[in-house]
């Protein structure tokens, strides 16, 4: 499952510490990513996906949160044993990520412009006309229309899907070898969010760099990714090819995501969605055994005493479940 990759993560743990107690919002992560490859990473908000993504960059605000086990290691190097200096000449160029909710993610003081040259020059030697130009360059890369005029706006200046793109631009300025985008088509229109999607296609192959997608969006999943990670309660619950997943789940709460979305079907009534029951537990006082048994529709005796290890089902297909 690890062979050739060009990011693994190996057991990874990032906690929490609160005056309430410890929360484990990243509990024995493991994933990995080859080269040009995309790998969708989903589940429930809550169940860790963004802190999988902070702790890759070695972003998690401390305190409260700190990674407290496991490896991360990126092109043969383990990223939790850098200095913070070598980190930071990673951050942006090596791996870049597009983070969520662009209005509040760009500085609304400065220019797009000058928000996307900043980081060009802040990696590279180079002046402010050839960073403002390459700003630009990049800007018209992303299909900005009139990319020269709009570097001199602000981010209030500009439409939701616009300000998705600058983001965009700023993350791909200096060609990732990884790129983490963090719910990419959040809050845009259904057609914004299908060129968003389009647009991060077309630049992945032509840069071909590996992409970590993370959403809560099967649909988004199906179309773009080829391996899927599920994530539950801090956990990795199921592991596959996106055409494995999608065509034979075997973990229940894999299951209960995708009976969730909507079917249509020609010449019969829609059926009613099917929810998943419960909320995701609380992540100071989880249960015993496997973490979705209080809401598992398929729950037996032997789900409560111990939590089951997450094993390979079937070539390539992984699944944390005694059923599976």
């Amino acid at each position: 499952m690890r062979n050739g990759s060009l990011l693994t993560v190996q057991d990874l743990r990032t906690h929490f510490f609160t005056g309430e107690g410890v929360v484990r919002a990243v509990d024995g992560v493991t994933l990995s990513v080859r080269p040009g490859e995309t790998l969708g990473l989903v589940g429930e908000s809550g169940c860790g996906k963004t802190v999988t993504a902070l702790s890759i960059l070695r972003l998690v605000p401390d305190p409260p949160g700190r990674i407290v086990g496991g490896t991360i290691c990126f092109d043969g190097r383990d990223l939790l044993r850098l200095p913070e200096e070598e980190m930071r000449s990673i951050r942006g160029c090596a791996i870049s990520m597009i983070f969520q909710e662009p209005m509040t993610s760009l500085n609304p003081v400065f220019t797009v412009g000058e928000q996307v040259a900043e980081g060009i020059r802040h990696h590279q030697k180079v002046s402010r006309r050839e960073a403002w130009d390459r700003a630009v360059e990049v800007l018209r890369r992303v299909k900005i229309p009139d990319p020269a005029r709009r570097a001199y706006e602000y981010p209030h200046q500009l439409s939701g899907g616009l300000r998705q793109r600058v983001m965009i631009a700023m993350a791909l300025a200096l060609g990732p070898r990884l790129l983490i985008a963090d719910e990419p088509t959040t809050a845009l229109d259904v057609t914004i969010q299908a060129q968003i999607i389009e647009l991060l296609t077309g630049l992945q192959e032509e840069m071909q760099m590996a992409v970590i997608l993370i959403t809560h969006d099967l649909g988004v999943i199906a179309e773009t990714a080829d391996r899927v990670v599920v994530m539950y309660a801090g956990r990795v619950v199921e592991e596959a090819s996106a055409e494995q997943l999608f065509e034979t789940p075997l973990h229940p709460y894999t299951q209960g995501l995708l009976e969730s979305l909507p079917k249509l079907e020609a010449g019969k009534r829609h059926r009613r969605l099917t929810a998943i029951p419960g909320l995701i537990p609380n992540l100071l006082d989880l249960p015993t055994g496997c973490k979705f048994a209080p809401r598992c529709p398929k729950v037996v005796g032997d789900c409560w005493p111990t939590e089951p290890d997450l094993r390979e089902v079937r070539p390539g297909h992984w699944a944390r479940c005694i059923l599976a």
